[in-house]
Parts: structure tokens; sequence; C-alpha cells
């Protein structure tokens, strides 16, 4: 995959595991987008609200509160202060009823893991084509 693909992109990656997160960071980077890394929800919503990011990246079980309450409050904020952002769920929740509960919930999309680059960039090209 080609160095600045998403160079025009600025993604919040929402994980708690520190080995994930950075892993992403990285790799988004390399593909050449702005990356702000968040530990858990709260830092997340911050995230959106400091630089307003075209997509954010989210673990659904984190501790605290969860990729669920995420999104609910990234959507409080309205669009004009970023609350239109997409957002992309990360999950091990992998069963069919996971998957509809995650895009019913109003993710754009649910990457199941573990999942690949090819995956990842694959998906957060459709999400932000769209």
């Amino acid at each position: 995959m080609s160095p600045n693909r998403f160079s025009n992109l600025m993604i919040v990656v929402v994980e708690d595991h520190d080995e994930i997160r950075g892993y992403l960071g990285a790799f988004l980077s390399r593909l050449g987008a702005k990356v702000v890394a968040a530990r858990n929800a709260l830092e997340g919503l911050e995230a959106v609200k400091t630089y307003r990011p075209n997509i954010v990246l989210s673990d659904i079980m984190m501790p605290g509160q969860d990729g669920f309450g995420l999104l609910g409050d990234i959507r409080s904020l309205g669009p004009d202060a970023g609350g239109d952002v997409p957002v992309i769920a990360m999950t091990a929740l992998v069963t069919r009823a996971d998957r509809a509960r995650v895009l019913h919930a109003g993710f754009q999309a649910c990457l199941p893991k573990p999942f690949g680059p090819a995956e990842l960039v694959e998906t957060i090209l459709k999400v932000v084509e769209k």
C-alpha cells in the first residue's frame, strides 16, 4: 500500500489496548493519515471535539464507557461540532446479531477483530467515499 494514500485524512483511533492502538496509529500514519490515539471513550470524545476528524475507529468493548456510549456522545455534539463524523466499530463481537446491533446503533461499518491491513484500508475507504 502506497504511502500518502490517506494524506487528506485525520483519524481518531479509540482503543484501550496499547499494542493494538500503537499498531493502528503507526500503520495509518505510514499511509499518510494524521492520527490521534485515544485510550478510552472520554479521550476519544475530546479528540473528536478538538481535531474534528474525518473518521473515528472505535473499539466496542472498553473499560468504563463502551463504544456504543462513545458513539452516542459523539452524535450528541451535533453536526456543527463534529457529531456527524463517520465512526467504524472494531469488535471481537462477531456473530451476525452482534454486527447487526453495531450497525443498527449507527456505526457506519463494523470491523471484526482480528482484522488485517487490507480489510482496514478497504473499510475506511468505503466509509470515507460514501
